[in-house]
């Protein structure tokens, strides 16, 4: 289960919760535009543009879970099980992307979420591996820029977009289920509300926070969704990129995994391995981990945008 929230502050900084039983070896990884990404349908992409974000690197190959590219076009891939249905083959014409292939074709040919959407909907997610070892993973996909997000999800209905004014993404349900919930806590408020129960019967509020119960508070995808979009809409921070950045861990922290609180159907305690915050004007990956508060910056090698090798950072 994973968090993904679009802050908008002046420009993007793009956040997610990495919410997972076990390490995937999971590290930072930037792609210089001249690495020749190899696809299994769409032959090569010699020229692209940069990008970083948390990977697992096969084969010298990133496998991203959330990256950003030059441009500040951040992408993720979030768990969705139950409803992801990859086609077996695509109609004629239409690009073919396997699941791990869509963040780094998207945002090595796509410069903002307009370009992204244009060149989704000639697309078909096919059911291809990476390698047999290496089984797929059910995803659906939050785009972003500093403008505007949308959600790709591919079920049975086939590939749909979806635009999203939220700026969130959870697991299950579907964004449509997710955007009928939203509407049922429209009565939430940062403020103590005004006495309607009845108008002649005495009513003081013995704290602060009444005007939000109600607002969910377990790890459930749907409840993690509104949780972070109240926090994420009704935030109060400064214009610095020191001040956006803690503010966006804070409110990954709000919906974060407590190791424990939630035993996966493998017996495993959930918890949030690591979460992170892209500054995407400027190219940077902060991250923190489970067992540490202390914030972490991989910037994107400006020096070597041209370069062909990938360049892999440890998470610490």
């Amino acid at each position: 289960m994973c968090t993904v929230i679009a802050f908008k502050k002046n420009t993007l900084f793009f956040g997610r919760n990495m919410d997972i039983e076990y390490d995937f070896g999971q590290k930072i990884a930037f792609m210089p535009r001249e690495f020749a990404y190899h696809t299994k349908r769409e032959g090569a992409l010699l020229k692209h543009y940069a990008m970083i974000g948390a990977a697992r690197v096969e084969d010298g190959v990133p496998l991203y879970a959330e990256a950003c590219n030059e441009k500040g076009l951040c992408m993720a891939g979030l768990n969705f099980p139950g409803n992801a249905v990859y086609a077996d083959e695509a109609e004629k014409g239409k690009i073919q992307l396997a699941p791990y292939e869509m963040i780094p074709y998207v945002l090595g040919k796509c410069a903002d979420v307009e370009e992204a959407e244009a060149l989704l909907k000639n697309t078909e997610i096919i059911k291809v591996q990476f390698k047999p070892a290496l089984p797929l993973a059910p995803l659906h996909w939050i785009v972003a820029d500093k403008n505007s997000s949308i959600v790709v999800e591919r079920t049975e209905r086939g590939l749909e977009i979806f635009d999203n004014p939220y700026g969130v993404l959870t697991n299950n349900p579907p964004f449509a289920k997710q955007k009928e919930n939203v509407l049922i806590c429209g009565g939430l408020s940062v403020i103590n509300p005004e006495n309607y129960f009845g108008k002649e019967l005495p009513q003081e509020y013995l704290c602060e926070g009444v005007g939000a119960i109600g607002l969910p508070g377990d790890f459930s995808s749907q409840s993690r969704f509104i949780k972070a979009l109240f926090c994420k809409e009704n935030s109060v921070c400064g214009d610095s990129e020191k001040q956006c950045v803690a503010q966006v861990f804070r409110i990954l922290d709000s919906v974060a995994m407590v190791r424990g609180a939630v035993i996966t159907q493998n017996g495993l305690p959930d918890l949030t391995t690591y979460s992170c915050c892209i500054d995407a004007q400027r190219g940077v990956y902060y991250y923190k981990t489970y067992d540490s508060f202390a914030v972490n910056a991989v910037r994107m090698d400006k020096d070597n945008l041209n370069s062909e090798k990938v360049i892999v950072s440890e998470m610490i």
